[in-house]
């Protein structure tokens, strides 16, 4: 008797496993994060649209110690806080560029798996603050819209799609994706937007004005150190993975290096033009920290 194994089965099998194994990581390393002040920290960097109160309850390390209720901790003998609506009532969106750039490093780690994991903890840090949460996926098309809302059901899907969504197209259009979050009008919304912001066929300057003025936007730059300054290795041969277009490039060229930082810098003036918040994370390095420094400049910028 011959048995034929179904392979495309098992791939599924495997690739279902492994997509439950980075969720399962990624939920204990946030997990451990939630100790440190970081959900203070994000719960004050990050203001809703109200100031009514809701109610009292305990202090927790990273609270604004503007809205302690000194009268109520002393009757109480604890530090108690004065939670506002705006804490309770606030809607996060994750804008993620999944074009084929995001498949680049010169580490092991990938810009996508970098992006999945930040996602992923915005998200569950949000999650731990009650906050709505949506996920915008994007290529130079809109390839998915999860609307925002709260529950652990909602909050399964967003974490397998982070890091399982397959986009149908390669490229990157930034103006596209920028379109559509200020069509959605949900004003006074967060917005975190992950990108490389390498796009060579839209000009979204004036576009991204406008979002920043619709949202609380903050854009998020990931960047390899291979896009600052490359090694002299001689001839390389490199292929576009949004066009599949192949080159050769002398890296001993120290023009390219010219190049790459003006790209930087063109991006940065585009940023500062807009003042947009904005934070750069290098593949291969952890994220935590530069994320709560982050947090922190927003704070101090606020007080």
């Amino acid at each position: 008797m011959i048995v034929f194994k179904n392979k495309n089965k098992n791939k599924k099998k495997d690739k279902s496993e492994e997509i439950r194994k980075k969720i399962k990581k990624i939920k204990i390393f946030t997990k451990r994060l939630m100790k440190s002040s970081i959900v203070g920290d994000y719960s004050s960097a990050f203001k809703g649209s109200g100031l009514e109160f809701d109610q009292l309850r305990d202090y927790t390390l990273g609270d604004d110690i503007r809205f302690i209720d000194w009268n109520s901790s002393a009757r109480m003998n604890k530090i108690m806080v004065r939670e506002l609506i705006e804490e309770r009532d606030r809607t996060v969106i994750l804008a993620i560029d999944v074009s084929a750039s995001s498949l680049f490093s010169s580490k092991d780690e990938l810009k996508k798996d970098m992006i999945s994991q930040v996602g992923a903890a915005l998200a569950l840090i949000a999650q731990e603050n009650k906050d709505k949460v949506g996920v915008l996926f994007f290529t130079d098309k809109v390839e998915k819209w999860i609307p925002p809302s709260r529950g652990d059901v909602h909050f399964a899907q967003i974490l397998e799609m982070i890091f399982s969504f397959e986009p149908k197209n390669k490229g990157t259009n930034l103006q596209e994706a920028l379109n559509f979050l200020v069509g959605l009008k949900k004003r006074n919304s967060i917005v975190f937007m992950f990108s490389d912001w390498i796009d060579i066929t839209s000009d979204y300057s004036k576009i991204l004005k406008l979002a920043n003025y619709e949202y609380d936007f903050v854009g998020i730059r990931f960047l390899d150190d291979c896009e600052k300054e490359l090694s002299d290795v001689g001839l390389l041969n490199i292929r576009d993975l949004e066009t599949d277009h192949f080159l050769v490039i002398d890296t001993k060229n120290k023009k390219l290096d010219i190049l790459l930082k003006q790209r930087i810098l063109e991006q940065k003036k585009i940023f500062e033009k807009n003042k947009i918040d904005t934070l750069d994370l290098i593949v291969g390095r952890p994220f935590v920290n530069p994320l709560i420094n982050f947090f922190r400049q927003r704070i101090r910028r606020q007080i």
